[in-house]
């Protein structure tokens, strides 16, 4: 099987990593400590190249998408294109009637920004149930309860939100976040991320197409912004593991650089293992996405590697730079939290474990 990229691929790649590529230590700093957390001009450029209308149409899709968030994940932009255009626009493509489908173009160039307002304090995985409800009153539809965390919800000028129906089943709906009966409580991950609590009192809402239970279209959704995940992560990986040789081969104790002490180059050699699994992993998780294959045990499995190897790498990159791999003004320990929250981003490693053990009774007994 061929694992290289084509060539618009390759052209993809080469032009994110060409917009991002003023992204240092310093001037990330810089942005996510002031509004809006991002860069306005990156994102405008994103939409420019099309990046933040991957996957609305047939002309791309999770395999144009893995090489964005790869090069995302290298140099740790705040850019929310997962969780602010490419995830829920995904959905309103896929159930939303014709007017709503048209938000996308606003989407796609940078104009408006979505958020998913699905996770719940007390949800772990992709499938637990939400509590938020959802009634109908004639033509329209309100909705109580509470999601956090939103993602990219403290800037989100459409919300796509998720709640139970009165007839069983969940729904999805779109909400304005300025509207009656919404509050929006914006803050800051300890990643440089940017998120919200956003609670709903009786707030209207319009049916995301049909309103009819939508379980299995959230469940694809939350698989595919997990397949992205992964893809960010190993882009991290791969910088985290950069630094860590690099500062192998020019910090010196006794005279000669770390590199000489075999020791450290070994363990500098394990976590090329772990990130080589990763990588395959990855690939499977957006491959067989490409291929049509939405299968949540596939995701766990994915999610359940990166996890594992972003620790290990997060960890050792940490130790092997010693004291400075915790400082702020350092890019290692950034790297190392925003693998730490891709990793409990839509169930943690447990969780996604979990998953893979009730799939058990499905599969034939082998026997010796």
């Amino acid at each position: 099987m061929d694992f290289q990229l084509i060539d618009e691929q390759v052209l993809l790649r080469d032009t994110t990593r060409s917009m991002l590529a003023d992204y240092d230590t310093e001037t990330r700093n810089k942005i996510i400590e002031t509004e809006p957390g991002f860069n306005p001009e990156v994102w405008k450029q994103l939409a420019e190249v099309g990046i933040l209308g991957l996957g609305f149409d047939a002309d791309s899709g999770p395999l144009e998408i893995m090489v964005v968030l790869t090069e995302i994940g290298r140099r740790l932009a705040p850019e929310p294109v997962v969780h602010g255009a490419l995830g829920p626009g995904a959905l309103i493509a896929e159930r939303g009637d014709d007017a709503q489908r048209a938000l996308l173009d606003e989407v796609a160039a940078g104009e408006r920004m979505l958020a998913f307002a699905h996770t719940e304090s007390a949800m772990r995985g992709i499938t637990a149930a939400v509590t938020t409800t959802a009634v109908q009153q004639g033509d329209s539809w309100r909705l109580s309860g509470s999601k956090n965390p939103v993602l990219a919800g403290d800037r989100a000028d459409t919300l796509v939100v998720s709640a139970a129906l009165p007839n069983g089943g969940t729904g999805l709906f779109l909400v304005d976040p300025s509207g009656d009966g919404v509050t929006r409580q914006s803050y800051r991950t300890f990643d440089g991320q940017r998120g919200a609590q956003i609670d709903f009192a009786d707030a209207p809402a319009t049916a995301l197409g049909e309103a009819s239970d939508a379980t299995t279209a959230i469940e694809h959704a939350l698989i595919r912004i997990s397949a992205a995940l992964c893809a960010e992560a190993l882009g991290a990986m791969e910088e985290a593991l950069r630094l860590t040789t690099d500062y192998l081969k020019t910090r010196k104790q006794f005279g000669v650089t770390l590199n000489t002490f075999q020791t450290l180059t070994q363990r500098a050699a394990d976590m090329y293992v772990s990130l080589e699994l990763a990588r395959s992993m990855s690939m499977y998780a957006s491959m067989s996405l490409a291929d049509g294959d939405i299968d949540p045990r596939i995701a766990a499995r994915a999610k359940l590697q990166i996890g594992r190897s972003g620790r290990h790498i997060a960890q050792e990159a940490i130790q092997l730079h010693g004291g400075i791999g915790v400082t702020w003004e350092y890019p290692v320990s950034h790297y190392a939290a925003r693998l730490t929250a891709i990793e409990h981003t839509l169930g943690s490693s447990q969780n996604q474990l979990q998953v893979l053990i009730d799939g058990l009774a499905d599969y034939d007994l082998a026997k010796m």
